[in-house]
């Protein structure tokens, strides 16, 4: 089976809606409070959010790596349900890399649990996100 291109653009920016809600209107105060920059001025946080073009772009790129690469799985595994498929891939995968780069990653003890649940429900939320599209491209 080929992959499905359309089905790949479609879950790429639906992956992209769904971090951006993820961390910004949903967890972006805790968020902000587990970096600090609740404690940074309003016009060093306005100019920090004039500099993140350059990694939204990279996070783009990451987030249409993770499309093409679930998308290719599902065709190596056309039996399995893109839900199955999506909940193998992050408990497998993204769920353990994700713990151990917050844990080995400096992050500060008393903020493990909240980045860990945060990041870990944001890329599953995601995941499930493509799932959702490459059902409805199937």
């Amino acid at each position: 089976m080929e992959i499905n291109i359309w089905a790949v653009i479609v879950a790429t920016i639906v992956q992209f809606i769904i971090g951006m809600v993820w961390y910004t209107p949903i967890f972006g105060k805790v968020w902000g409070e587990i970096h600090g920059f609740d404690k940074l001025s309003k016009e060093k946080q306005k100019e920090m959010e004039k500099e993140m073009g350059p990694w939204y772009g990279v996070q783009l790129a990451m987030t249409v790596i993770t499309t093409i690469v679930f998308a290719k799985t599902l065709t190596m595994l056309p039996d399995n349900s893109p839900y199955a498929l999506a909940a193998m891939l992050w408990l497998g995968f993204m769920l353990p890399a994700q713990v151990s780069s917050i844990l080995f990653g400096g992050t500060e003890p008393k903020n493990i649990v909240k980045k860990s649940l945060i990041m870990v429900g944001g890329s599953l939320a995601c995941l499930l996100g493509a799932a959702v599209v490459f059902s409805l491209f199937a």
